[in-house]
Order: C-alpha cells, then sequence, then structure tokens
C-alpha cells in the first residue's frame, strides 16, 4: 500500500504533463510555383507574344493556330529543362521584309512535336523573287534551333520556306525524326531553301527526313558526329558537306549520311571547301545512297568553291573520306564524278561499290587521290 507522500508525488508528476502543452506541428511549406506542372494554350494572333512572355511558366507549351505577327519571332529560348512543346493546327507568319527567324528555341531537355495534321506555314510565295538570300528581298530564315542539349524535335511539317529552314547551331545531342520540309511550290523562284544547316554541334541525328527545296537538302558547316538517316532529299542540290572555311569553326568530323534517297536535285554527294582558308574534314562517309535524275554532278568534291573555279587549294585537308555502296543515275547533260582537290589536300579516301552513270565523264579533275578516278 502506497504511502500519502508517494501518492501525492504520482499525482503532482500527473498534471505536470497534462499541463505541458503539445508541440504544435510544422507548417506545410507553400508550392513551388515554379515546379509544378502546367500546359499553356496559346492562339490566334497574340499567341506569339503570350508564349514568349509566359514561357518559363510552362511545362508543356501547345501552340495552337498561332497567327505570327509580321517581323515578329515566335520566341521560345532559354526554355526551362524538360519543356515539351506542342504544335497544333497551321502556324502562320506575316510578311514583312526582315532576316527573322520566324521561330527560335534553346533549352535542356527540349521536346517539340506536332500534333496530327499540324504543320508551319512560312508563306515562301510573298519573299520568293529568284534571289533566295543573295539579293532581293530581305529574306527570314525559319527555324533556329540554337543551344539546344539533349532535346528531340519529332514530327515538324515545314511547309512553303521563304528561305534556309532549320539552322542548327551550338547544339549537343539534339534528334530530328520525321521532319517535313515541302518548298515545293517554290520551284519556279524559291532559292537557297536548305532544309538542314548545321554548325558548331556534336551529337546530332537526322532520321527519316523528307526534304522539297531548291538548295542543300543538309549542309554541314562545321561539327563532329553527325548522321543523316533514313532520308529523301528532292528538287535541291544534294546531301553536302560545307561549304567548309571562312567561320570561326571549320572542323567537320566524323559524319555519316545512310540508307537515303537522292533524286531529281542539281548534286547527289558533296563537299566544298573555300580556297585559300583552313580546316579540317575528317571521317566522312556516305553509305547506301541512291541517286536519280541528278542533273549536275552525281559525285563531286571542290575546293575552290569560293568562285576560283580550277584554281582550288589545300588549307582545308579532305580525309577518311568513304564511299560505300553509292548508286545511281545522272542526266545525260550532267557529269558523273568532278573532283578538284588541292595539291596534296585529299588523301585517304576508300570508294567501294561506287557506280553513278549516265552522264558526262569529267576530263578536268584535278589532284585526285590514289585509287580514285572521275
Amino acid at each position: 500500500m502506497l504511502s500519502l507522500p508517494a501518492i501525492l508525488l504520482g499525482l503532482s508528476a500527473l498534471t505536470q504533463v497534462i499541463a505541458s502543452p503539445v508541440a504544435a506541428p510544422l507548417p506545410t511549406a507553400a508550392p513551388d510555383l515554379n515546379k509544378r506542372a502546367t500546359t499553356c494554350t496559346f492562339s490566334g494572333s497574340g499567341g506569339a507574344s503570350s508564349a514568349s512572355k509566359s514561357k518559363t511558366s510552362c511545362s508543356t507549351i501547345i501552340l495552337s493556330a498561332i497567327a505570327v505577327p509580321s517581323g515578329v519571332t515566335l520566341d521560345l529560348t532559354g526554355l526551362n529543362s524538360g519543356t515539351h512543346v506542342i504544335f497544333e493546327g497551321e502556324t502562320t507568319f506575316g510578311y514583312e521584309e526582315w532576316s527573322g527567324p520566324l521561330f527560335a528555341i534553346s533549352g535542356t531537355s527540349i521536346t517539340v512535336t506536332s500534333a496530327s495534321g499540324a504543320y508551319l506555314n512560312g508563306g515562301g510565295a510573298s519573299w520568293w523573287d529568284g534571289d533566295g538570300s543573295n539579293s532581293g528581298k530581305t529574306k527570314p530564315k525559319f527555324f533556329q534551333a540554337h543551344s539546344l542539349v539533349s532535346s528531340s524535335i519529332t514530327g515538324v511539317y515545314i511547309q512553303n520556306p521563304p528561305v534556309q529552314v532549320f539552322s542548327i547551331y551550338g547544339c549537343t545531342d539534339l534528334t530530328l525524326t520525321d521532319i517535313t520540309i515541302d518548298g515545293s511550290a517554290g520551284d519556279s523562284l524559291g532559292a537557297n531553301t536548305d532544309g538542314f544547316d548545321i554548325g558548331s554541334s556534336t551529337g546530332v541525328t537526322i532520321s527519316g527526313a523528307n526534304v522539297y527545296n531548291q538548295d542543300d537538302c543538309v549542309a554541314i558547316n562545321s561539327g563532329v558526329d553527325i548522321t543523316f538517316t533514313g532520308g529523301v532529299c528532292s528538287g535541291g542540290h544534294g546531301l553536302s558537306v560545307g561549304s567548309v572555311g571562312g567561320r570561326t569553326d571549320n572542323t567537320v568530323e566524323t559524319v555519316l549520311f545512310e540508307s537515303s534517297e537522292v533524286k531529281a536535285s542539281q548534286n547527289g554527294v558533296r563537299i566544298k571547301t573555300i580556297a585559300g582558308d583552313t580546316g579540317t574534314v575528317a571521317g566522312v562517309t556516305y553509305k547506301d545512297i541512291t541517286l536519280s535524275g541528278i542533273t549536275k554532278y552525281g559525285i563531286t568534291v571542290v575546293q575552290d568553291y569560293d568562285g576560283t573555279s580550277g584554281s582550288p587549294t589545300n588549307g582545308v585537308s579532305i580525309s577518311n573520306f568513304v564511299l560505300n555502296n553509292v548508286k545511281g543515275t545522272v542526266v545525260s547533260t550532267g557529269t558523273d564524278i568532278y573532283i578538284t582537290c588541292g595539291s596534296g589536300s585529299c588523301t585517304d579516301w576508300t570508294w567501294t561499290s561506287v557506280a553513278v552513270t549516265g552522264g558526262k565523264t569529267s576530263t578536268s579533275c584535278l589532284n585526285l587521290p590514289s585509287g580514285i578516278s572521275c
């Protein structure tokens, strides 16, 4: 049996426990609005401005039938990492003589896709005057993909470009899949409508492209680890490396063109470097390429591209140039193969299963590498 003092001591301890305040729960942290998954839809004539202003507030950006005003870039540069951009309906651009671009995008882990039936209409007929970017009307470049890292562009359909289409510059690990460029309406007056111009980029892969234009289907001016595969090029100037030279970066290394078709074009396989400049073209391979209806040169390598025809220089070396299973036809007024190299600047070329026929045989080739003939 407890003594009275013990009972009183127990009651005192119980009173202290009951009287002690219970710790209040910690307040719930306010949500980070910048991390909230937000889908933003922009449309109509005010959509371009709204999208450009609000782009960093959205994890998914839907561009629905936007009518971009004249002289304005649909600016999606500096997107948050992981942003998804979706084109819906027809995107149009107002007419103005200016250099563009009509659309620009940059960022890390960016995904660009298109809804079924969506396309970007450049309205090229308003600018086409037969002069391209050389003179005449000032024409806006189309799709500026600069400083994209670990990103992808899939299923985008470009129609009627005023002049050059994709400018790919300063990109790392960028994939472009199932891109369509339809400039067929510009056959009479369209010019310099390059499909893909690539510069100072590493790890660019273009697969399944369909390009109908009036200039290079692809032009690799500088870059490392570039692949073009499963494409169809029509109406333009072919699959090109260069022109190389005249820039701060004049290095092209490890390039693969494979499993592609070039038809009804001025050239098929093409490497062009600028006389008097320095640079490097190394490790370029064309594999399983089919040519048809080529009007000028089936295969051409020139080191006098700047207009000093017949006077190539050796400042830009072209080494380890591989052709493997390159076959097809040139029209009778064209030339099957034309090569003009500087003295000693074209080395270590390996051509196997090359059969380009139908055109003339050039008698003007210069400084051919060992084992190669025109």
